[in-house]
C-alpha cells in the first residue's frame, strides 16, 4: 500500500482525527495547558524584571531592589521550571496513552483484514506502521502541539508587552507577520511531501530487514549475503535521501526566518534608538523592550521547527487510519451452527486471485459425506490449498458455491463456521511461547488435561519427555528450537484439542519421518472416526485408504473415484501414482 502526500484538507481531517484519541485524556492535557501558559508568563516576566532593574537601579534608584530583583530571578527561574515540567510531562503522557490506544487499535485491525489483504501488502510495511509510524503521531497529537500552544502564548504575551511599550514600534515588528506565515505554508508542504516518502521508504526499510532475517539460511546456503546486502543498501539509501530533502527543508527554515527577523530588528533598533535620543523613551523601557524582542526569537524559530514533526505525525496518522478505514472481515450471515454434521459440496466453485491471467480453480464440483475422507490430489499449482482455504472463509469463491450441511458458507455465523474446522497447514505457525500454550492457544487452559492428552495422541510427548521442562519448554521465534516434525505434531495436537467434526489437512504430514508419520497417521486415523476430513497430500501413498480422491489439473477437477478405480482408469492419478513410486 503506497503513500502519497497529504493535502492541506486532508491533513486538518487527519489532525482532527488524531486530536479524538486525545479527547478522553483531555484533563491531562489541559494541566498541561496550565504549565505551558505559566511557562509563557514567565518569558513576559523576564522583560518585566529588566525594566524594574533598570529603573530601579538606573533611571529612578530604588534601595529596595538590591534584594527586590535577585529574590523575584530566582523565584521567576522557579516558576519557569514548574511550568516548564508541567507542559512537557503531562502532554507526555497523553501521547503515550494516545499511542498505546493506536497501536492497539491497528493491531486489532490488522488481525480482522481479509486474508487477501495480508496476501497482497509486505509484512515490511505493516510492521513499519504499528512502530514506526505510529511513533511518529505522538510529535502530532501531543509534542508538536506543546510547542504550538506554548510557544504561541508566549509569542503573544511577549507581543503584548511589545504594543505596552511602545505601540509604534510594535505594529512595525507585526509587519514581519505575513513573509513568516508565508515561509511557514510553504515549509509545511515540503514536510508533508517528504514525511510520506520517509515512511513508505522506512516500510522497504523494514522488509528488505524482515525477508532477510527470516531467511538467513537460504542467504548461507547460496552465499547471498553481498547480494543482501545491496537490496538493503538500496532501500537504506532511498530513506537517507528522503530523509535528507526534509533535514534540508528544515535546516533552510530557521536561516530565512532569522534573516527576515534581522531585517526587522535592524529597523526596530534604529528607530527606537532615536526615540531614546529625542527622549521619546526611557533607557529602561528600550531595554525592556529590545529583551521582550529578542525573546520573541526563540519560540518564533522553535515554531517554525515544530512544523517538521508536525507534518511528519499527520502524515503518519493518514497511513495509520488509510489502514484502519479498510473493510474488515464482516461477521458472515445470521444462520447459528453449534455442530456442523459435516456433509461439504463443492457446487461449480472457480476462484481467481487478483492479477492472475489464468483462475486458480473452476468449475469444481463434488460431494463429501459426514464422516468421509476426501483426498485433493494433484501437481503443484492446481488448486489444491486454494480449495482448503474456501472450507474457513479465508477466501470466497468468485463463483458457485461452498456448503456445510446443506447450506452456503456465506450463512452462517463466520466465528461459528470456523469452530466446525481444525486446520493443519503445511506451513506450521507456532508463538514464541512453550509447547502446553502453542497446543492450548484459546481451545483450553493451558494446564488442562485435555491439552496433555492431545499431546499424547500427536506423539508430542514423545520428545517433550527428554526435554528439561517437558511441554513448557519454550519453543523459540517461529518455534526454532523444534525440528520440522516436532513442529508439525505441536499443530496436529493444537488440531486434535480442538475436536472439531471438519478437518483439513493441508499437508499436514509432509515434515515427517515414516516412524513419526505411521504414529501420526494412526492418531488421525482414531480422529477421522465421526467427523469428515479433507486431506491435501503430495504423497499419495498417505491417502489410498480415502472414502473420495478429487485430482485437479490447472485448477480443474479432471479426476475422481477411489484409489483402485482412479488406477484402473489409467489417467493422471495413475500417472502421478507411477512416478512416485518409481522414484
Amino acid at each position: 500500500m503506497s503513500q502519497r502526500p497529504v493535502e492541506i484538507a486532508d491533513a486538518a481531517k487527519v489532525y482532527r482525527r488524531l486530536l479524538g484519541y486525545a479527547r478522553p485524556h483531555l484533563g491531562m492535557f489541559l494541566i498541561g495547558v496550565f504549565g505551558m501558559a505559566l511557562f509563557a508568563a514567565t518569558d513576559a516576566a523576564i522583560a518585566v524584571l529588566v525594566q524594574r532593574f533598570l529603573g530601579g537601579a538606573f533611571v529612578e534608584p530604588d534601595p529596595r531592589i538590591v534584594w527586590a530583583i535577585p529574590l523575584g530571578a530566582v523565584l521567576l527561574f522557579l516558576l519557569r521550571g514548574i511550568g516548564d515540567y508541567i507542559a512537557n510531562y503531562f502532554p507526555g503522557y497523553v501521547g503515550r496513552q494516545i499511542i498505546k490506544t493506536l497501536r492497539a487499535e491497528l493491531f486489532a485491525h490488522y488481525l480482522r483484514l481479509p486474508t487477501r489483504h495480508h496476501d497482497t501488502e509486505a509484512s515490511g510495511g505493516m510492521l513499519s506502521r504499528l512502530t514506526y509510524n505510529i511513533e511518529l503521531v505522538a510529535e502530532a497529537t501531543t509534542n508538536a502541539v506543546t510547542v504550538l500552544i506554548r510557544d504561541t502564548l508566549t509569542i503573544v504575551a511577549l507581543i503584548g508587552l511589545l504594543f505596552w511599550y511602545n505601540w509604534r514600534l510594535a505594529a512595525f515588528v507585526l509587519a514581519l507577520a505575513p513573509p513568516i506565515s508565508w515561509l511557514i505554508q510553504y515549509i509545511n508542504r515540503s514536510f508533508r511531501r517528504y514525511s510520506a516518502r520517509i515512511q513508505a521508504s522506512m516500510g522497504d526499510v523494514t522488509r528488505v530487514a524482515k525477508e532477510a532475517l527470516d531467511a538467513h539460511k537460504v542467504i548461507k546456503s547460496f552465499n547471498a549475503e553481498a547480494h543482501q546486502e545491496s537490496v538493503f543498501a538500496a532501500a537504506n539509501e532511498r530513506n537517507r535521501h528522503s530523509n535528507m530533502r526534509l533535514i534540508g527543508a528544515r535546516a533552510l527554515a530557521n536561516p530565512v526566518v532569522q534573516v527576515i527577523a534581522s531585517l526587522g530588528l535592524a529597523c526596530v533598533l534604529f528607530f527606537s534608538i532615536r526615540q531614546v535620543f529625542t527622549r521619546e523613551m526611557r533607557v529602561d523601557e528600550f531595554m525592556a523592550f529590545m529583551t521582550a524582542l529578542l525573546l520573541l526569537t526563540a519560540p518564533l524559530r522553535r515554531l517554525v521547527q515544530v512544523f517538521g514533526p508536525l507534518q511528519q505525525g499527520i502524515a503518519a496518522g493518514a497511513s495509520v487510519f488509510e489502514v484502519l478505514d479498510l473493510p474488515i472481515e464482516d461477521a458472515g450471515g445470521t444462520r447459528p451452527l453449534l455442530r456442523a454434521r459435516g456433509e461439504i459440496e463443492f457446487r461449480d466453485v472457480g476462484f481467481a486471485y487478483p492479477g492472475s491471467s489464468a483462475p486458480a480453480l473452476a468449475g469444481v464440483s463434488f460431494r463429501v459425506s459426514p464422516g468421509q475422507t476426501v483426498a485433493i490430489v494433484g501437481k503443484s499449482g492446481s488448486g489444491k490449498s486454494t480449495l482448503a482455504n474456501l472450507l474457513p472463509r479465508f477466501i470466497d469463491p468468485d463463483t458457485g458455491s461452498v456448503l456445510i450441511d446443506g447450506a452456503d458458507l456465506r450463512e452462517y455465523r463466520r466465528a461459528d463456521l470456523r469452530r466446525q474446522i481444525s486446520l493443519v497447514s503445511q506451513e506450521v505457525v507456532l508463538f514464541d511461547d512453550s509447547i502446553r500454550r502453542n497446543i492450548a492457544l484459546d481451545l483450553a487452559p493451558a494446564d488442562s488435561p485435555a491439552v496433555e492428552a492431545a499431546a499424547l495422541a500427536a506423539h508430542v510427548t514423545d520428545f517433550t519427555a527428554d526435554l528439561p521442562q517437558g511441554l513448557d519448554t519454550g519453543v523459540g521465534e517461529r518455534g526454532s528450537q523444534l525440528s520440522g516434525g516436532q513442529r508439525q505434531r505441536v499443530s496436529i495436537a493444537r488440531a486434535l484439542l480442538k475436536d472439531a467434526p471438519i478437518l483439513v489437512l493441508d499437508e499436514a504430514t509432509s515434515a515427517l519421518d515414516n516412524e513419526s508419520e505411521r504414529r501420526i497417521q494412526a492418531a488421525l486415523g482414531t480422529l477421522r472416526e465421526g467427523r469428515t476430513t479433507l486431506v491435501i497430500a503430495h504423497r499419495l501413498s498417505t491417502i489410498e485408504q480415502a472414502d473420495l480422491i478429487v485430482v485437479l489439473h490447472e485448477g480443474r477437477m479432471v479426476e475422481s473415484g477411489t484409489h483402485a478405480t482412479l488406477l484402473a482408469r489409467e489417467g493422471i492419478y495413475a500417472q502421478l501414482h507411477r512416478l512416485q513410486f518409481a522414484a
